[in-house]
């Protein structure tokens, strides 16, 4: 066998802060690596700045360890950059961090935030990455670290947002098969869907005060957003299923291809999306 036939395909999830990736893509990593391929999760930032108390060292240690669990609960492994959680800018520094992970994962598919969004650390990580995309093929950029054989598939996650344009879903993927593992990754983040989400967003009051009610809790609160995907994208993932199948998915995650990276022809959609 050659070794581009043995090659293990791999997708890269880049994400402004430690449980980015697993909110909003750790459904089709899971996927991605039951069909035995290789995922990696990262974090453009430390993490430091989410929590209504903690703070500092003791904060970013607690949310490295929750991003290796999440990432580990869909297959992935974990990498947490160490700038500053909200202070995050598109730098050539940060263009540099991008263009060197890329080079070395060696992705067939890079995630990651498209760049109008609600937090700047979101934006200036999708910034980063459409300004990494040609010249990670450039072999003058970072000439120590060797270019890829070819450029990655650039893909943009889902959001709510509108303004200038709403999110194009391309691609939508049925995640009921894996559901269980993505709640397991996005509730390994306890720091955040237990205390600082609930506080930030001011639903605090809700979550009970029993450990197993709490989880119970996180866990259902985590499974409102993929339901509502599924809903929200009923039309394309009927067009990618079925109408008899694409109308039962409970659970599903859609993404827009960015014009940044390769071009995602629809043979090449069948190869690295075959489920």
């Amino acid at each position: 066998m050659s070794d581009e036939g043995a090659r293990v395909p791999r997708l890269l999830c880049i994400g402004a802060h430690p449980d980015d990736c697993e909110i909003k893509t750790s459904g089709l990593a899971a996927l991605w690596t039951g069909n035995g391929g290789a995922a990696r999760f990262v974090a453009m930032t430390d993490g430091g700045a989410g929590h209504q108390e903690l703070a500092g060292a003791k904060l970013v240690e607690i949310r490295r360890a929750e991003a290796r669990a999440g990432a580990a609960a869909v297959g992935a492994d974990s990498l947490v950059f160490d700038n500053p959680d909200g202070s995050l800018m598109p730098t050539i520094e940060n263009r540099h961090k991008v263009i060197r992970v890329v080079r070395e994962f060696q992705p067939d598919v890079i995630i990651t935030h498209r760049t109008n969004d609600y937090h700047p650390d979101h934006r200036y990580t999708g910034v980063l990455v459409q300004d990494a995309c040609y010249m990670i093929m450039v072999p003058n950029v970072l000439p120590a670290v060797p270019v890829p054989a070819r450029a990655p598939v650039v893909l943009f996650m889902s959001d709510k947002f509108t303004k200038p344009n709403p999110v194009q879903a391309d691609l939508v993927f049925d995640i009921d098969a894996v559901i269980d593992k993505k709640l397991d990754a996005i509730t390994s983040h306890r720091s955040q869907v237990e205390e600082w989400l609930p506080w930030i967003d001011g639903y605090d009051d809700e979550v009970p005060a029993g450990e197993e009610a709490r989880r119970s809790y996180v866990r259902a609160r985590a499974g409102q957003g993929p339901a509502a995907q599924a809903d929200r994208f009923r039309h394309a993932l009927a067009a990618r299923y079925g109408e008899t199948r694409g109308h039962e998915v409970r659970n599903a995650e859609a993404y827009e291809v960015s014009e940044y990276g390769a071009p995602l022809s629809a043979e090449l959609a069948r190869s690295l999306f075959p489920y």
